[in-house]
């Protein structure tokens, strides 16, 4: 048995979770925040069979797709008092990150 766990971006959340559903799968939904953007994310823990990984993981990969976005940094704490004029930058965002982690022992009450 496999533990995957996939960060992926809201936006893609219900998609993923209406796709794994259709397909028999179940995954347990946790809100988390990116560090980086630090914009809302969905962390999905779905307990899988091994020989059903590739199924979820093509489900993952058509469902969650990396997409251009414009951002406005944050202003740098400055202690010589510059100023700082932020200028939008475009960055991608989206697409998935998974993990995949051998389980040792699961049981189901």
């Amino acid at each position: 048995m496999k533990l995957v766990v996939a960060v992926v971006q809201d936006r893609d959340s219900q998609e993923l979770l209406n796709g794994l559903t259709e397909s028999g799968h179940r995954a347990t939904k946790l809100a988390s925040t990116g560090g980086f953007l630090r914009g809302g994310n969905t962390t999905l823990l779905i307990g899988v069979a091994e020989e059903q990984l590739d199924e979820v993981l093509g489900i993952i990969r058509r469902t969650c797709k990396a997409r251009e976005q414009l951002v406005t940094p944050v202003s740098p704490a400055s202690a010589t008092g510059e100023a700082f004029i932020p200028f939008p930058t475009e960055v991608v965002v989206g697409g998935a990150i998974i993990f995949v982690v051998d389980i040792e022992r699961f049981e189901k009450y």
